[in-house]
């Protein structure tokens, strides 16, 4: 059986999570602020061992992004990946202030569009949508 925790991720549990995927590698410092700084955060765990995680930033009126969602390899395909979008969306949808609009975007991994789209995610870009921009900051 899976569980889903709210607000339960540790650096560590994060950083291991992280390289399972093969992400690129934080520093224990970026870690532990990215996890402080997320507005929600999800965990799925399943025979005691941390599976999959998501989480929530942005302003928590206006515009969210789902950040980091990560379902490890051996878990993939069965539901985990869209049980915790869901409650992810759940949580941004109980910010929206009433009669109110509320975006939640999100930066996808290249070949991992279809999954977004099949969970009610547009794809960009669009006839009135531009594509998504991106920019790496790195002291260089």
């Amino acid at each position: 059986m899976i569980t889903y925790l709210e607000n339960e991720l540790t650096v560590e549990d994060y950083l291991k999570l992280r390289a399972k995927v093969n992400w690129k590698p934080l520093s224990v410092p970026q870690a532990e602020q990215a996890i402080k700084n997320s507005l929600y955060i999800v965990t799925a765990i399943e025979d005691g061992q941390l599976i999959g995680m998501g989480r929530i930033v942005g302003d928590g009126a206006v515009i969210c992004y789902v950040q980091d969602l990560i379902v490890v390899p051996d878990a993939q395909s069965k539901g985990v990946g869209s049980k915790i979008l869901k409650r992810l969306q759940s949580y941004v949808n109980s910010l929206r202030m009433e009669h109110s609009e509320m975006m939640l975007c999100l930066m996808c991994a290249k070949g991992r569009e279809s999954f977004y789209v099949s969970n009610g995610f547009l794809a960009r870009p669009t006839d009135n949508l531009g594509p998504g921009m991106i920019m790496y900051l790195n002291g260089e």
